[in-house]
């Protein structure tokens, strides 16, 4: 299996929900081995940082990266969709400190990456694999990770909501099972918590337009729900895009038990600087011959509601 890019670069804008005002984002093709790349434009110049786990900075309402005196905010609904699709090299640029929040799901990000295209490249592409059990636990919640060929998620999560309440998904992880079971899944939150947040200048972008958003026994939003368990798939999709932040793809068996973007990035610190225990860094097979590049990136507008 080898490495992949993007064909071109594409563009979107949108809400980004801190701060509830208009952020851009812009994907770029990246060369062979250059993995997860953001590029911050500031007063001082251009900088290109990739993530890892120890520049997680704050997981309160989302995933946030810190570099320095710069910070991006909501990178996991985007990372995810990288992730999902299986795209080993990519430069995203930002502007505004934000990723936008979309309609709340990755739908918007798979149709962008889809959009672009995806094009292979020639070395093979590099995973981490697990080489033995690994458990994590913090207050009642954790993480069970176990030695897989690929990627598979189970994940349980148990709220006190008539419309919740414990719900669990197993996904063998693909592109087409991202795709279809995972990627349409939105952000949620509670109508009282959001009232909160807002009166104390927070999620100034949240709405009925990128969050199912529950009243005491009902789902506010007018079209329901996606999925009747859809809770539980966009839990999914957080701890896609919060593994992300590896640097190379992880490959296991992941068991997790009402857990969070604190927690993810908590096991994830644990396995890593722990990586001499737990992982191995390999090659998933031999470089093929490389296909012709796509032409020079040229952005492309994209209106990407789905």
């Amino acid at each position: 299996m080898r490495q992949t890019t993007i064909k071109k670069a594409i563009d979107c804008s949108g809400i980004g929900l801190h701060g509830g005002k208009m952020v851009r984002l812009s994907l770029l093709p990246a060369p062979e081995d250059t993995g997860i790349l953001f590029c911050l434009k500031g007063e001082t110049g251009t900088r290109f940082i990739s993530p890892s786990p120890e520049s997680v900075v704050a997981t309160g309402l989302a995933t946030t990266l810190g570099f320095g005196e710069q910070s991006i905010a909501t990178v996991e609904h985007l990372l995810a969709a990288i992730r999902g699709l299986e795209i080993d090299n990519i430069t995203i640029e930002v502007e505004g400190g934000e990723v936008p929040i979309m309609d709340g799901s990755a739908a918007s990000f798979v149709f962008l990456l889809r959009a672009a295209g995806i094009r292979r490249q020639a070395r093979a592409r590099k995973v981490y694999r697990l080489t033995r059990a690994f458990n994590f636990e913090h207050e009642g919640k954790w993480i069970k990770a176990e030695p897989y060929d690929g990627l598979c998620v189970d994940y349980t999560i148990d709220f006190p909501h008539p419309l919740i309440q414990q719900q669990s998904l197993r996904v063998e992880m693909t592109p087409e099972a991202f795709a279809s079971k995972v990627a349409k899944a939105r952000t949620f939150g509670f109508l009282r918590d959001v009232e909160m947040l807002q009166k104390n200048g927070m999620a100034l972008g949240g709405s009925l337009d990128n969050a199912v958003v529950l009243d005491e026994y009902s789902v506010v939003n007018k079209e329901g729900l996606r999925f009747k368990d859809e809770f539980v798939r966009h839990k999914i999709l957080d701890f896609l895009g919060d593994m992300a932040v590896l640097g190379l793809p992880l490959q296991g068996r992941f068991t997790v038990h009402c857990a969070g973007h604190a927690l993810h990035n908590a096991f994830l610190r644990a396995v890593y600087e722990n990586r001499d225990l737990y992982l191995e860094r390999c090659e998933l097979c031999e470089p093929e011959a490389v296909e012709q590049p796509a032409a020079s990136p040229v952005g492309v507008a994209a209106a990407a509601a789905v």
